[in-house]
């Protein structure tokens, strides 16, 4: 059973959700405030926190900033603003997702299975990514194809990891801008998919017959790279 904690002023929304969540096999743990909710991520080892941005005393991006400093748990932070600038500056600080409010529960639950999915896939201790046929270093930010050295740039690298850490996850070209912007301010939306043809032309991929890439037409792009065996 995955454990959550909820870091929320809110006390109705933590017993809604504490009912619902226990449906999909989730434990909740609540907290109201900020260090009450630092001192249970100490005591209860969650698997998962979520996280509210408007809180008493700081706010969520504090507080994602602190739990960052110390861990690495996965973090799906809330808000009632709608700002853009909110989210980004929450992935920025370290947040895994975000979701605005009012939200269905049921989306909630999505986004939490999927951020404990791709956290599962992280790097192990040696910082290596590894799929049938690829394998990539973290920590030297190189990678493997067939157990041969492939040459790519910055951005390339940059991509591959990105998608490759989180297998499954549909990537639109926002959110690869939005990953990527550090890198190069110049990137825009159409430069995505030419990013995307230079990668794949290297991994020897194709559109048609994805190995690693696969284009979801009308959403983005996906990594679909099969399992290393053990």
């Amino acid at each position: 059973m995955a454990k959550i904690l909820l870091i929320d002023d809110d006390e109705k929304l933590g017993g809604l959700l504490g009912n619902y969540l226990r449906r999909f096999d989730m434990e909740l743990v609540a907290a109201t405030h900020p260090a009450d909710g630092l001192e249970k991520l100490r005591t209860e080892k969650p698997d998962l926190v979520i996280l509210d941005v408007m809180l008493p005393d700081q706010d969520g991006f504090e507080v994602c900033r602190r739990i960052r400093k110390s861990s690495a748990v996965p973090i799906i932070m809330l808000t009632a603003r709608g700002d853009v600038t909110d989210r980004i500056v929450g992935l920025e600080l370290g947040a895994d997702d975000y979701l605005p409010k009012p939200f269905e529960p049921r989306e909630l639950v999505a986004r939490i299975q999927n951020v404990l999915r791709r956290s599962s896939s992280q790097p192990g201790g040696d910082g290596l990514l590894r799929y049938a046929g690829l394998e990539i270093d973290t920590e030297k930010r190189s990678a493997r194809l067939d157990g041969k050295p492939l040459e790519l740039t910055t951005m390339e690298y940059q991509l591959l990891a990105l998608l490759a850490s989180n297998p499954g996850r549909v990537f639109s070209r926002d959110d690869v801008l939005n990953e990527l912007r550090g890198i190069d301010a110049q990137l825009f939306s159409r430069s995505v998919d030419i990013l995307v043809s230079r990668l794949r032309s290297k991994l020897g991929d194709t559109a048609r017959q994805p190995r690693f890439i696969k284009t979801v037409w009308g959403s983005g792009y996906t990594f679909v790279g099969e399992a290393a065996e053990a």
